[in-house]
């Protein structure tokens, strides 16, 4: 499967530009799009998802066009928002055949086996008939991620699905997304660092509704090979640095700051260089373009 995305800009009332000639292709496997809040992420993934129109562009999966047959495209998509709505005092079990039977699995027997293996998969069956508002936040969206996968979707969107999550918890939906992503394409949408470390071979970083990067996370840590160098300094000397170099990020560690600059060669004697990491290809397209 292929997911192609050409030319979509959306401009929502009073000018507010959410996308920018955005242009994406993606195959089978889990692809990470990474940006902060407000860059554009979920405008992209409601499009993609056919709840919202964009003001120019095109969508194909394969040869189905999406912005033009969106039925079909809802019958093979699975999705899960960022504010994922349930009824708290319905059991996870009956949400989930609701769910089913709008999916259109309208036999008994074949729904109770779809649901139930779904259950399984997402380590829920034990407390399927528990409320989901009884449900942990992680066990929440593990729920979603079983009503994303009614249907037998070739494409599932997931929108910051671990915020909020406790490492435990979201090591365990890291697990069930890597297992989920092995023949169906899985759009993961974050600005979780992390996520996309553990899960994704590729990816795209979005900032301000445009793609700043896309490729694969190899190829963006090759992109900044021998060019983060690291210091630390005194608070009341973040703002010269700043003024005199690339800052792309800080951090305080023992009353200190940290900082990680972008140059192409050793700025001076007091910094070091270091090896790039994901987090530093963030910050290089998110804190130089802010602006």
């Amino acid at each position: 499967m292929l997911l192609k995305i050409s030319n979509l800009s959306k401009l929502y009332p009073g000018g507010v530009k959410a996308l920018t000639d955005v242009n994406l292709e993606i195959s089978n496997g889990m692809f990470g799009l990474l940006g902060p809040n407000g860059a554009g992420k979920s405008s992209l993934m409601r499009t993609v998802a056919t709840l919202q129109e964009p003001s120019s562009g095109t969508i194909f999966l394969d040869d189905l066009d999406v912005l033009n047959q969106k039925e079909e495209m809802r019958k093979v998509l699975g999705y899960l928002p960022q504010d994922f709505g349930f009824y708290p005092k319905v059991s996870a079990e009956d949400m989930l055949h609701h769910f089913a039977v709008l999916k259109g699995i309208s036999n008994k027997a074949e729904r109770k086996e779809i649901c139930d293996a779904l259950l399984h998969q997402t380590n829920l069956y034990e407390v399927k008939h528990r409320y989901i508002g009884d449900y942990s936040g992680g066990m929440r969206q593990r729920f979603g991620i079983a009503q994303a996968l009614l249907g037998n979707p070739k494409v599932v969107i997931v929108d910051e699905p671990t915020a909020g999550l406790d490492p435990q918890e979201r090591n365990r939906f890291h697990n069930l997304l890597s297992e989920v992503g092995e023949n169906i394409i899985v759009i993961l949408s974050t600005h979780i660092v992390e996520d996309v470390r553990n899960l994704c071979n590729n990816m795209a970083v979005m900032n301000l509704g445009q793609v700043m990067f896309k490729g694969k996370t190899s190829e963006a840590l090759e992109l900044l090979k021998g060019k983060i160098y690291s210091a630390t300094i005194a608070k009341e000397e973040l703002n010269d640095y700043r003024q005199q170099h690339r800052v792309i990020s800080t951090r305080v560690a023992e009353g200190k700051i940290i900082v990680h600059v972008l140059h192409d060669e050793l700025p001076n004697s007091g910094f070091t260089p270091v090896d790039a990491d994901l987090e530093d290809v963030y910050f290089s397209y998110i804190n130089l373009t802010k602006n």
